[in-house]
């Protein structure tokens, strides 16, 4: 196990209608508050005039910004730091799914930096403070309402960049599972590949003597895999909502991957799918995933092995682990498929004309310095343009 530090002090406020305290909850906090916000959905559903109720009954002042979109973009939190510096708000309450909170959480931060945020994001920057952002969640998928992470895409530049700071998790966040029934069963599976995916990319590890956060990892994904199910039957399934809201937030609070090398080669493909062609980013994952555990599987059959017989359930002899392994992730395949999510790059879309400056991109070799993918095994633009050409 590898020396680590663990900080998260998110508050995380779990269960029906506690969306209505939100006022009384950020009083202590703040006197004006930017309310940031989505395409409107909120407004359609309700949840804004409780939450505007909520905050004026508390004496809480606030300015809005709608119009975040999925992936989201530069111009927007540009915007956002115009307002907010402004109108001198104390507080930024993001109200909606993980590309709200990112949006937020970038707003946030720009506030107080004196330049362009963007290069933040493409330098990798130390930041030293950043407004307090709360946030009300909408859709269980991203993990950013407990995170220290931010991902933004420069629509201009057409790329895609995160950004992590213990300065941007969330002073409090609100889980109310019954704001989640009346999400679109794509929104459901596209979720839950997200939040699965932060899972995986902390699991799949060269790291040894790892028992206790190998365990969180499986039982944190048997969860999800199991209540996604019963959602997809019943989308006002309260108590498998729950399951996977908590999910989630445990596979992105950073809990999971503790004293573990992390791999988020995944995540770095998926990346430029979404920068150039604006995928939804669990449908992307949902595609590269499976490809990319076929791809590095042969060189660490003991983790898939482990991963096939503890979170897939296979049953199979030892003597052979090739098959156990694609076993495992042919049951993995074949779960995305039942909540109908891609399994090709085609079925995003995308065809193989850019393929290749989406590899050289992604290991930063279109930009003359590359840096491998991939913390289990390296990843070179050569790898993962063989990974793209696998599932084209």
């Amino acid at each position: 196990m590898l020396n680590f530090d663990f900080y998260s002090p998110a508050r995380l406020i779990f269960g029906r209608g506690e969306e209505t305290r939100i006022g009384e909850l950020l009083k202590p906090h703040a006197d004006k508050v930017l309310l940031h916000y989505g395409s409107g959905s909120i407004r359609r559903s309700g949840l804004y005039d409780k939450v505007t109720t909520s905050l004026q009954k508390a004496g809480v002042a606030y300015v809005e910004l709608g119009g975040v979109h999925p992936n989201p973009r530069l111009s927007l939190v540009q915007e956002g730091i115009a307002l907010c510096r402004k109108e001198q708000v104390g507080l930024i309450l993001a109200v909606g799914g993980g590309s709200v909170i990112d949006s937020a959480k970038a707003i946030a931060m720009g506030v107080y930096y004196e330049g362009d945020i963007w290069e933040v994001y493409e330098q990798d920057l130390p930041i030293s403070r950043a407004l307090p952002v709360a946030t009300i969640l909408t859709i269980p998928a991203a993990g950013s309402e407990s995170s220290g992470d931010s991902v933004i895409t420069n629509e201009a530049k057409q790329l895609k960049y995160g950004y992590g700071s213990s300065h941007l998790r969330p002073l409090l966040s609100i889980m109310d599972p019954e704001l989640f029934f009346t999400l679109p069963a794509s929104q459901l599976a596209n979720g839950v590949a997200d939040m699965m995916s932060h899972v995986f990319e902390r699991y799949f590890t060269p790291t040894r003597h790892t028992d206790l956060t190998d365990g969180l990892c499986e039982a944190t994904l048997r969860t999800i895999m199991k209540n996604a199910l019963l959602v997809k039957a019943d989308m006002h399934n309260y108590d498998a909502w729950a399951e996977l809201g908590f999910a989630g937030t445990v596979a992105h609070n950073g809990l999971v991957g503790m004293g573990r090398l992390q791999d988020w080669a995944c995540h770095g493909m998926e990346h430029e799918l979404s920068a150039l062609y604006d995928v939804a980013h669990g449908a992307g994952l949902a595609v590269l995933t499976p490809a990319w555990m076929r791809y590095v599987s042969p060189q660490h059959q003991d983790m898939f092995v482990q991963f096939a017989v503890n979170v897939m359930g296979v049953q199979a002899s030892f003597r052979d682990p090739a098959a156990l392994v694609s076993e495992g992730i042919g049951r993995l395949y074949a779960f995305f498929r039942q909540l109908c999510l891609p399994a090709t790059l085609t079925e995003l879309g995308i065809g193989p004309e850019r393929l290749e400056e989406m590899a050289r991109k992604a290991t930063g070799a279109a930009f003359g310095a590359e840096e491998p993918l991939g913390g289990l095994q390296k990843l070179y633009w050569q790898d993962v343009l063989k990974i793209y050409q696998s599932v084209q």
